[in-house]
């Protein structure tokens, strides 16, 4: 199955819901940045919530941040996504091993310890929009849905879930996000809290074999559930040589030379996609020539 979105609304436009798999997508992050299992479930869970969320951009050059830091091995995680379906990320510390948790589980909370999420919308404004909130139990999927209720005021519900096979790579990956619009009435509320308290979780709907189309039809079952769009989603870093190029000779005539005067090629990494860009001295000074 490839990876999508669906957007969805229920009981009349009073729920609004996405759901979304997102194995293949998990599964190049993991690639890329070879994560071990833990780290895998931690960013594969953000890389979900942050496809969802972009799908809520309204411009098509609007860009969303996800942003986690914290006290735990791991250190942090980043996330950014656009309105596209397009979603990258990576683990500041890709390679911490855990044992379990205390119910048999990889051990997401305790990689990523005490510590903030920061949600960021970039829409062209002079300033970008920049929500913070403490991690309330590091499970991500309960911390985005009190960064909903307390910095937006948005009552939400978010689920987010990795299975890994036993080789490690990524089995299922996915997630929902429900929210109340103002004007919900009770009884709305009310079945739905009972929908998803029948819910075991995003993995094990999926592993079943249910769609992102089944999942919200589980949860908004009873509610009318209305199929709005469908979006591909997918890991898509946009660096390139000439955008590195651009970043070096930003830095100024001084840097590069300090680079040249050490007499060797440098190479630098793109953090989102760890793909390598070499220049050799040569081609420095020809970056220091364009340079001011």
């Amino acid at each position: 199955m490839s990876d999508y979105i669906v957007r969805a609304t229920g009981a009349g436009a009073q729920v609004r819901a996405f759901a979304c798999t997102t194995r293949n997508t998990v599964e190049t992050a993991r690639q890329h940045h070879n994560t071990s299992p833990v780290v895998t479930a931690a960013l594969g869970r953000l890389l979900s919530a942050g496809a969802m969320m972009g799908s809520m951009l309204k411009g098509e050059e609007d860009l969303l941040t996800l942003q986690i830091k914290g006290d735990g091995p791991v250190q942090g995680l980043m996330v950014t996504a656009d309105a596209k379906g397009n979603v990258k990320g990576y683990a500041n510390v890709p390679d911490v091993v855990l044992p379990a948790n205390a119910v048999g589980k990889l051990d997401v909370a305790g990689a990523l310890g005490n510590g903030t999420l920061r949600v960021i919308r970039d829409m062209g404004l002079k300033e970008p929009y920049v929500g913070q909130t403490q991690l309330q139990t590091g499970e991500i999927a309960e911390d985005l849905t009190y960064y909903f209720a307390t910095s937006e005021q948005v009552p939400s519900s978010v689920g987010l879930g990795v299975l890994m096979n036993r080789d490690n790579t990524v089995r299922q990956a996915g997630g929902f996000i429900l929210q109340l619009m103002p004007f919900a009435e009770e009884s709305v509320i009310g079945r739905l809290e009972q929908n998803l308290g029948r819910i075991t979780s995003v993995t094990a709907m999926l592993d079943t074999g249910n769609t992102p189309e089944q999942m919200l039809g589980q949860i908004l079952e009873g509610l009318d559930c209305e199929i709005l769009e469908t979006m591909p989603v997918g890991f898509h870093c946009n660096c390139h040589r000439n955008r590195i190029e651009k970043v070096l000779i930003s830095l100024g005539k001084k840097e590069i030379l300090d680079m040249i005067e050490e007499g060797q090629e440098i190479e630098i990494n793109c953090q989102f996609c760890s793909r390598h860009y070499r220049f050799s001295v040569d081609e420095l000074r020809e970056l220091y020539r364009k340079s001011r």
